[in-house]
């Protein structure tokens, strides 16, 4: 009986696994230079489903969201992880877009993963998301979300930030640069990080304009960027917890 129970238990999984990856393929789409980005859409649900776009931090790909994003099809969101010119490698995944952004000879500078992001919003909007959209960023994409977010007010719906800062400054932009972008936001606003780093970007929180942002800091001294959701840490539960709680707003499925 139990070796019955256990087939039947991996079959099952085996059916749920197939029929995800089915749902998850990788595409491409053109920057607003031209550059081909890489991404992976992982589309479990209708169109019409809340959709999250995530970016990645310095020197990593969309490989940082290989765990993220099938937890987040589970809770009732569709998906795109994106490859930014800026970037690298991890979790086993090389970033595709970075490697043509240096064969190519493009600029690869934090700034320069703007327009690749805005690219990623335009395209999930024609494409795959007819619903509401929300773009989630980490370490250096998490300053630019907000950025991008205080400037794309109709298509975004709300921002996930985890680590930000005001990391521009040698590359030509102002020491305040990430705080007067956070004052023209008005879309639901969501900031978490190390419990370390909140002297990085309590400025920048209390500038945003919205009347529903909301952060969170670990009772542990918790970790930098999104890797923070990541099962193998021990405080990544507390962080679900707090990501759920946010998100609950545009999904039904909690």
């Amino acid at each position: 009986m139990k070796s019955f129970k256990f087939i039947l238990t991996t079959i099952l999984f085996l059916l749920v696994s197939l029929t995800l990856a089915a749902k998850t393929k990788t595409v491409t789409y053109k920057s607003q230079d031209g550059l081909l980005i890489t991404a992976n859409l992982y589309l479990t649900h209708k169109i019409n489903a809340p959709f999250i776009i995530l970016f990645h931090q310095a020197g990593w790909s969309r490989g940082e969201y290989k765990e993220t994003a099938p937890t987040l099809n589970k809770l009732g969101f569709n998906c795109l992880t994106v490859d930014l010119r800026s970037g690298g490698k991890v979790n086993g995944v090389i970033n595709q877009t970075h490697k043509r952004a240096e064969e190519q000879k493009k600029r690869t500078n934090y700034i320069d993963a703007i327009q690749d992001m805005e690219a990623s919003i335009k395209y999930a909007k024609n494409n795959y998301s007819k619903g509401k959209l929300i773009i989630w960023g980490s370490s250096y994409s998490s300053a630019l979300v907000l950025v991008v977010g205080s400037k794309n007010k109709k298509n975004v719906d709300g921002i996930l930030s985890f680590s930000p800062g005001e990391y521009f400054e040698k590359l030509g932009k102002s020491s305040t640069y990430i705080t007067e972008n956070a004052k023209n936001i008005t879309q639901p606003v969501f900031i978490t990080s190390a419990k370390r780093e909140h002297s990085l970007w309590k400025n920048i929180f209390a500038a945003i304009l919205s009347k529903d942002k909301t952060f969170f800091l670990p009772k542990s001294e918790g970790n930098h960027g999104s890797r923070v959701l990541w099962s193998k840490f021990k405080y990544s539960k507390e962080y679900w917890e707090a990501v759920k709680s946010f998100l609950s707003k545009y999904s039904k499925t909690k």
